[in-house]
């Protein structure tokens, strides 16, 4: 079993950043694939960014070059830097796990699930 917890969510003004952090805890947290996903209402959960157990980083079109997502095994804790912030990024943001290590696109390859932190970028 794995615990994932959320934070640093907001709202912020077009333009700015954000920094998201998701703590894990319950077994060895740099064996798993860990990966950040959004949900807009009334819209499917959508892949944002994942990183594998030895740091291959993917990112999805709409975010790449503006989100970083970074892991500190030390810490067991994935964070997701978020710059250039548009209205069209506000979304309930969750943290997600996977075993074995290799980093996946789709929701259903991942295991666990934090609560999600919500993001409100106005314009």
């Amino acid at each position: 079993q794995v615990q994932l917890v959320e934070s640093g969510g907001g709202l912020v003004q077009a333009g700015g950043s954000l920094r998201l952090s998701c703590v894990a805890s319950g077994r060895t947290f740099s064996d798993y694939a860990m990966g950040w996903f959004r949900q807009a209402p009334g819209k499917e959960r959508e892949f944002v960014a994942a990183i594998s157990s030895n740091r291959i980083t993917y990112y999805a079109g709409p975010v790449k070059g503006r989100f970083t997502i970074s892991r500190d095994n030390a810490k067991s804790t994935v964070d997701l830097q978020m710059n250039s912030l548009k209205p069209e990024d506000s979304a309930i943001y969750y943290c997600a796990s996977r075993g074995g290590g290799l980093l996946k696109i789709r929701a259903d390859d991942y295991d666990y699930w934090g609560q999600g932190t919500q993001v409100t970028v106005s314009s």
